[in-house]
């Protein structure tokens, strides 16, 4: 069949443009059943209907056009663009992830020599810039499902196949979050599970450095999962069988500053023992760690975190003090200083966060100057104080999701009140 030509549409087909920039998914869907419209069918510009859902940002038509068949490499357009550039654009992560599931390739180039990814970070899109840096294909991983040569097993028994390949599309490389992947899959908190995953990432770091054109980005991603599958190896041996013993090893902080010391120097070590050395990654890393003292910025996760996601991590959004995942809204109802996603964490972090929590209230004493200060407690009482607060935090943001979940009062309208509470003697405190 020849390709279709600039221009050259048919009445339905630029009616189908039409239905796409005002959103009807079902009206669509009627479009794409008749023969006169041909999926990768071209306006004057070369941008088919798949680019034209990208750049919208409609993800439900996008995926609607590719079960259609949409042609997701396409790259007609009168500048090289492809449908990955341009959801790179819209800043859609979900509709940038959905491209690539399709096989978008991401170092096709427009007609400036830019890729995707580059083209999205020209325009500030840096979320659309990580999904598209992380993304590895399935297809890669269960290859090793697979008995290779004369292998009477796969490397890789396929019921892990998809749970490790989460933790190889996670963008989020806090040692805390990938332990918390492991945990929330029975079949990896095994020994000999994790011996294969580990194996299999080894493999996969060396593939990278190796293939023609070498990737030494996600190498070192390759390699610093295998070092935190590794760990997790090594609390299970020692029968911590929930791995709860390492997510708190990690978490404890310096009883100074509450600075995570063992985490930092894991992570240091992750990067040291990188078996590429001649790897300019590796150069680089070490070049801007080796000189900062351990307590000191930047600290080793950040600057891993911006070599391998190119995002700067702690600028411009609150991440969670446990798990490092952006966007996190909640924050400790005592000394406000310090944001957690949820509930769960804010729990896993108390037991060394209350050792600073009210040396930073006293900080912010002065910023807030209404605030009814604190009266002198003893260590016993002190932590009373905090966890009865925590508690009373507890309630509150579970009945706000209860009303939430309900239909009822306005999320806004549910937080705990921001006056200080009056209650029996050594409980006076003020809340979120």
């Amino acid at each position: 069949m020849a390709e279709p030509q600039k221009g050259n549409l048919s009445d339905t087909e630029r009616q189908v443009l039409q239905v796409i920039a005002s959103g009807d998914v079902q009206e669509l869907a009627q479009l794409l059943a008749s023969e006169e419209v041909r999926v990768n069918c071209l306006d004057e510009y070369g941008m088919t209907p798949l680019m034209h859902a990208a750049y919208k940002g409609k993800a439900d038509m996008c995926r609607l056009l590719l079960q259609h068949g949409a042609d997701v490499n396409c790259n007609q357009h009168e500048y090289g663009y492809t449908a990955l550039m341009f959801a790179g654009l819209s800043g859609k992560t979900d509709i940038t992830s959905m491209m690539l599931d399709a096989g978008a390739e991401t170092d096709l180039v427009n007609s400036v020599g830019r890729t995707a990814a580059q083209m999205a970070a020209f325009v500030g899109q840096h979320d659309c810039v990580t999904v598209i840096n992380n993304f590895f294909s399935r297809a890669r991983l269960e290859y090793y499902t697979q008995p290779q040569g004369l292998e009477r097993e796969p490397k890789l028994p396929p019921t892990l196949a998809g749970p490790l390949h989460k933790i190889i599309m996670t963008t989020n490389l806090n040692p805390v979050k990938i332990v918390m992947l492991v945990k929330e899959n029975p079949v990896l908190v095994d020994v000999a599970a994790l011996e294969k995953c580990y194996q299999v990432m080894d493999l996969l770091c060396e593939q990278c450095v190796k293939q023609q054109d070498m990737n030494e980005v996600l190498a070192m991603k390759m390699h610093y999962i295998s070092c935190v599958l590794q760990k997790c190896l090594t609390f299970l041996q020692k029968r911590d069988d929930k791995l709860d013993a390492l997510v708190k090893s990690l978490l404890r902080g310096r009883d100074s500053d509450g600075f995570p010391q063992y985490q930092e120097k894991f992570i240091r070590d992750c990067i040291r023992k990188f078996p590429y050395c001649e790897a300019t990654l590796l150069q680089q890393l070490v070049r801007s760690i080796a000189p900062v003292e351990i307590g000191n910025d930047p600290t080793a996760f950040s600057v891993l975190t911006q070599a391998l996601t190119g995002q700067m991590t702690f600028v411009d959004a609150d991440y969670c003090a446990t798990c490092g995942e952006k966007g996190a809204d909640k924050r400790c109802s005592l000394c406000k200083a310090v944001t957690y996603c949820s509930l769960m964490c804010q729990k896993l972090h108390w037991f060394t966060h209350k050792k600073i929590c009210r040396s930073l209230q006293e900080q912010d004493a002065d910023l807030e100057k209404d605030t009814p200060r604190l009266k002198e407690l003893k260590d016993d009482e002190s932590d009373l104080v905090m966890e009865t607060a925590n508690f009373l935090q507890e309630l509150c943001m579970r009945a706000e999701e209860k009303v939430a979940a309900a239909g009822g009062c306005p999320v806004e309208l549910l937080g705990c009140p921001s006056n200080s509470v009056t209650g029996p003697p050594g409980t006076q405190k003020s809340f979120d």
